[in-house]
């Protein structure tokens, strides 16, 4: 679907600047656009070289499996459904700690690891269960302590403190991830109710 958006927006541009005899203006903004981010690429590049291996090294200190541990209450709460000593639990345990911990990368293959657990749980294998909905809910919004890709950006355009974003980001992701579990809690209510009548 975004393919058939980005392609629709790229043809619907270069039509009105056929339309409107326009196609140098064009062809400098498709190539001020190419160098602009390869420029902001490399700019992240050390940022995100910093913090990946700053947070690789919390991982493999035990920071990240510390946190895990610290998380299972809050995961029994949030996945009634999902024995705790099933699979899926570790991997979703894993997937909430290196999202908090501003793991990007490692965060998204656990989800889906979680995601294929949780499938192997779900009774109605053509939808998704409620832990699957509160796992993409809660993965979407999920808490940020350090916003590496942020900070970077800021760094990469002259920012005078580019960390002054991370408390911020605390609260919003906080308050984001507030919401989800609230709405995911209301939903799967009023799904049960429809159901029962």
């Amino acid at each position: 679907m975004m393919n058939v958006i980005w392609l629709s927006l790229l043809v619907i541009g270069i039509a009105v600047g056929i339309a409107t005899d326009n196609m140098d203006g064009i062809t400098r903004g498709i190539l001020k656009g190419a160098e602009d981010g390869v420029a902001v690429c490399l700019g992240l590049i050390s940022i995100l070289v910093f913090w990946l291996g700053l947070m690789k090294i919390a991982e493999q200190a035990g920071l990240v499996q510390l946190l895990a541990k610290a998380l299972k209450p809050i995961a029994r709460f949030l996945y009634p459904s999902v024995p705790i000593n099933h699979p899926a639990m570790g991997s979703i345990l894993a997937n909430m700690s290196a999202n908090i911990l501003g793991l990007g990368n490692a965060a998204t293959p656990l989800g889906l690891k979680a995601m294929q657990e949780l499938q192997t749980l779900n009774p109605h294998p053509d939808r998704a269960s409620d832990a699957m909905c509160t796992l993409l809910a809660i993965n979407t919004a999920s808490l940020t302590i350090i916003p590496a890709t942020v900070i970077g950006w800021r760094m990469q355009y002259g920012s005078d403190n580019p960390t002054e974003i991370v408390g911020a980001t605390i609260l919003a992701t906080f308050l984001g991830t507030t919401v989800a579990v609230l709405l995911d809690r209301t939903f799967r209510a009023i799904d049960r109710k429809r159901r029962r009548e």
